[in-house]
């Protein structure tokens, strides 16, 4: 989108947060017109916060997708929704995604967002996603009982998987932003090195494929991203898994689903990127990388110190 030159500029941080599966990555591809974060059917598949970025009119909107905000278990379920929240801590607006096709009012975690943002500072959105599958009643009850709860200064109803509404919001959200200079070029719609999007992609085609045989226990890291003189790039990446019998699994019956898997990640890889790429995956076992405090840097996120 073009720009007027003549006209104030804006540019500011909106925190995208929500329960795990409120559509937060979807959301975020359709906000910034394109492919940015995975997004999978398996809840709590965001790991860390990942930058999108959208030109709207003279306004620059850097969108925070947060992992989903959750009661933690693990040392690194509590990184993620360290993240979550310090992504929307650090924003000039937040914007509250609720599945309403699965959102009862009374939802526990839906109550337990809402008390945390009761004495938020920032500017706060309500957005009611997936309303083209939710009862008109269900909506106007969450509407009425978050805005009773939260002083939220607007409401949206979305569907982020077609679009539905995601406009409003998006010019909504571009007024809020403060008064100030771009904080990335104009063309830029990420805030996220080429290796690492080329992981996540990768990491979403895992989930994708393996949802029900493959626990959480698995990270994928992009080990050499070497450019060739044709203009192509051969990328090895490395998937980690916790034990032997997981590396079977991603393997599958003479390495037919590590190469489905290469394959699909391949494809997305180079229409995400626009370049010509040849994917190598290797599946090494690596117990306990979830305790590893380098995993944890490579991912953005802090390292809890307690176990």
């Amino acid at each position: 989108m073009t720009t007027d030159t003549t006209k104030t500029t804006r540019a500011g941080f909106v925190a995208l947060i929500g329960a795990p599966n409120a559509g937060k990555s979807t959301l975020l591809n359709q906000l910034v017109g394109q492919k940015v974060a995975i997004v999978t059917h398996k809840a709590q598949t965001t790991r860390a916060r990942i930058r999108g970025i959208t030109m709207e009119g003279n306004s620059q909107i850097v969108f925070v997708d947060t992992p989903g905000i959750f009661t933690p278990k693990r040392r690194l379920d509590r990184a993620m929704v360290a993240a979550a929240w310090g992504g929307a801590e650090e924003a000039d607006a937040t914007a509250l995604i609720v599945d309403a096709k699965r959102t009862s009012p009374e939802h526990e975690g839906f109550q337990a967002i809402l008390a945390s943002l009761k004495d938020a500072k920032m500017p706060l959105v309500l957005v009611l996603n997936k309303v083209d599958e939710a009862p008109k009643e269900r909506l106007m009850q969450l509407a009425a009982i978050a805005n009773e709860a939260v002083p939220f200064a607007h409401t949206f109803m979305i569907s982020a998987l077609s679009g539905s509404g995601v406009d409003d919001l998006r010019a909504c959200l571009a007024e809020m932003m403060p008064e100030g200079p771009y904080l990335y070029p104009e063309d830029q719609v990420a805030d996220l090195s080429q290796r690492v999007l080329a992981a996540e992609i990768t990491r979403e085609k895992l989930f994708l494929r393996l949802h029900e045989e493959l626990p959480y226990a698995t990270t994928v890291e992009t080990e050499a991203w070497e450019p060739r003189k044709d203009g192509s790039v051969k990328i090895s990446q490395v998937i980690y898994v916790e034990r032997d019998g997981q590396k079977g699994i991603v393997l599958g019956k003479g390495g037919a689903t590590v190469k489905d898997i290469g394959q699909a990640a391949r494809k997305d890889i180079e229409d995400a990127l626009g370049i010509k790429a040849h994917l190598f995956l290797f599946v090494k076992v690596r117990e306990n990388w979830a305790d590893d405090p380098e995993r944890y840097r490579m991912m953005g996120l802090d390292y809890p110190g307690r176990a």
